[in-house]
Formats: C-alpha cells, structure tokens, sequence
C-alpha cells in the first residue's frame, strides 16, 4: 500500500457506508494479483501503477492487461483515503462511457435481426421525438455525427462534476431529451462530428421502443448474460456500488475535496451509468470484438470509423486509437464524476482494461499512452 501525506487531508470527508447492488449475483475473486496472473510483475505494470498514485495523479488505479506473455493484473493506492485500506484489483467501478459500447451492441443486434435499420431515420421509430428526426439516421445517432445537442453541457446537467445533494434525484430518459433540445443546436457549418450524449440517450429510447422492455434488461439478456458478465450491471436508480470498490473524489474549486461515490447514476441513464470489473470488461472486448454478439457485416459496420478530432476515430459506440508504432486498440473511454475507464483491445487479442480513480494532478496523456504502448507495441 502506497500512503500519500496530501490524501491525508481527506479524513474530514464524510465517508458513509456504500450501499451493496444486490442486481450483480457474483463477488470479484478477491484473491491476489500475483497469485491471478500469469505474468511476472517484473514486466513494469506495478510499477506504473505505483508511480501514478505517487505522483498524486489517483487515489487508486485497477489494471488488467494481456500481452504476448500473458495476463497481469494489479492496483496501487487505496480504497478510501480515510481507511487508507489497499485498492482491490477485483474491485468494481462506474464505466461511465464505455456504458455507450453495450447500448450500441444492443441496438446494432437489432439491426441484425431486421428490426431496423442503420440508414432509417429515427422519426421512423421515435416520431415526434427528435427535431429534424425525419433526416437523421440510426447511424448518425450511434456514430455522434447527428450533432444533436449535448443536454451534459448545460450547468448542473453533467455526472463530470459535483452536483451536491442534486446528485441523488433521478431522471427520466425523456427528461434529459427535452433539456437537450431546449434550445436548438449550434454548429459551425464545416463540423461533421460532435460527441454528444444526447445521441445514446436516443439510443436507449430506440432499443425500449423496439423491444418494449427496458434498455437496461436488453443488455442484460442480449449481452451480460450470454458473455456470462456476473461482475457488470445498470444500476438505475441505486446510488452505491458492490463491494469491493474504491471510492472516488473530486476536488471542488474552493479547494474542498468531496467523496463522489455515492450518486444516482440515471443522469447518465443509456449514456453512461454502468459498472463493472476489469475482468468483466475484458470478457465483453473478447465476445464482442471476437464476433459473439454481432454478424460479421455489422460488426464491421460498427468498426467503420469516422474521424474526429478527439485523439481517436470513432465507430459505431467504438472508439479506435492509433498508437505512435503504429498499432491501434479499439474500444471505449468513458469518465463519471471519481471514475476514469478505459477499455481497450488489439486485434490480436491484446488488452488493456483500466480504472483510475483521479487525484489532485490527473494522470497526462502522455503518461496514458506510455503504457498503453508497453502494452499494444
């Protein structure tokens, strides 16, 4: 366990007992990195880890990899600053973004079985719902190049930043469409793509549309269960996380640290309220970028990439990084207030599954990068 004297200044948080998701059936195996992996931590991981949480850059950092040798997996900090117990590398996390990649998956195996299509405009299945509907398509909406407003960017409206109390109320998905669309959009004439969490909040209400079951029981029955994702669940409405999980923080502009775990996560609903394990999200990149979950044509239709200016080309709720050897690993980032994922997987199976839980001086992408490359090159 590596002890920070700056995160001692954080025992004045009010730590209150997390509250236990009784929707995930199974406990991570709790035993030990070195005993789970099959690679020596000689390899630098560790030390990586260690040297993130020494730099301040988080309070705890879960990693699962898989390279030529083999899979390691390991954390560095703690669980909670107060108890200053160690991170569990089994432990669970809020995937924020990366919630995008299951909802996509749902919607794209729809189109596999006839239900719709990726040209069709979404007025066809949500008519009424979305302005100028009638000339957006189904894959504009996956892709983010439907430049729907983002209703996140709004004061209050984003799960990136304290909200106080404000973070327990719960929200409806058509509640976050009408603030979205409050106000028409506004883009420059030669943008083409914009991230806009608008767009998966649409894909929601397309899979409850089509199927007349919750978007959140669609991706346990179509995607959790066949890939046998104990570990990964939609919370809704539940402000805690299983245990084990490391808490996450965030510094507030007066200089206050505040203890973020506990929030109702509806504000992100399709979007972005998912949890899940390392192990979980390293199951989900095999059978879906393995071809479990989609026909061969879909799944490179969602493979098809759009460039961005983002630092990444982005697919069909896959994101697609190119690496300075000239590789790349596809998958999805995603960030929710405390919680910052990434999961990542090569064509040859390699991966890279992360959780960081972010300290006063976030980690830089160069940083990230590096050991995305030890990884991936």
């Amino acid at each position: 366990m590596i002890r920070i004297s700056r995160w001692t200044a954080f025992a004045g948080v009010a730590a209150a007992a997390i509250a236990v998701s009784t929707a995930v059936p199974a406990t991570p195996d709790t035993t030990t990195a070195q005993a789970r992996s099959s690679m020596s931590s000689e390899d630098g991981f560790q030390q990586t880890l260690d040297d993130l949480v020494a730099a301040e850059a988080a309070t705890a950092v879960l990693l699962r990899v898989r390279t030529a040798d083999g899979e390691w997996s390991g954390a560095a900090g703690v669980s909670d600053v107060r108890s200053g117990r160690p991170a569990d590398p089994a432990g669970y996390f809020r995937i924020g973004s990366v919630t995008k990649t299951f909802a996509a998956t749902v919607l794209l195996q729809l189109v596999d079985e006839g239900r719709l299509r990726l040209d069709d405009p979404v007025a066809k299945h949500l008519p009424g719902v979305v302005p100028d509907g009638e000339r957006i398509t189904v894959g504009q909406v996956l892709q983010h190049t439907s430049l729907l407003r983002d209703y996140m960017s709004d004061p209050g409206w984003s799960t990136n930043r304290w909200r106080g109390t404000e973070r327990f109320r719960s929200y409806k998905p058509d509640r976050l469409l009408a603030q979205a669309f409050r106000t028409p959009a506004e883009n420059p004439p030669d943008v083409t793509w914009k991230y806009s969490n608008t767009n998966y909040v649409v894909v929601g209400r397309l899979i409850e549309e089509l199927t007349g079951r919750p978007y959140g029981k669609e991706v346990e029955r179509r995607v959790l269960h066949p890939l046998r994702l104990t570990q990964t669940s939609v919370p809704g409405n539940r402000p805690g996380l299983p245990r084990p999980h490391a808490h996450g923080y965030a510094l507030l502009p007066d200089g206050r640290t505040v203890d973020a775990t506990r929030m109702n996560p509806s504000l992100d609903w399709a979007a972005g309220e998912m949890i899940s394990t390392t192990r979980d999200l390293s199951r989900f990149l095999d059978g879906l970028l393995g071809g479990r979950l989609l026909s061969p044509a879909m799944l490179q239709a969602m493979r098809t990439t759009h460039p961005t200016s983002a630092g990444f080309a982005y697919g069909l709720g896959l994101q697609e990084y190119p690496l300075p050897c000239g590789n790349s690993m596809t998958g999805h980032s995603g960030q929710l207030i405390g919680y910052t994922t990434y999961a990542l997987r090569s064509d040859d199976g390699r991966q890279m599954n992360l959780s960081i839980n972010l300290g006063p001086k976030p980690p830089s992408t160069e940083a990230l990068y590096a050991l995305a490359s030890k990884i991936f090159c």
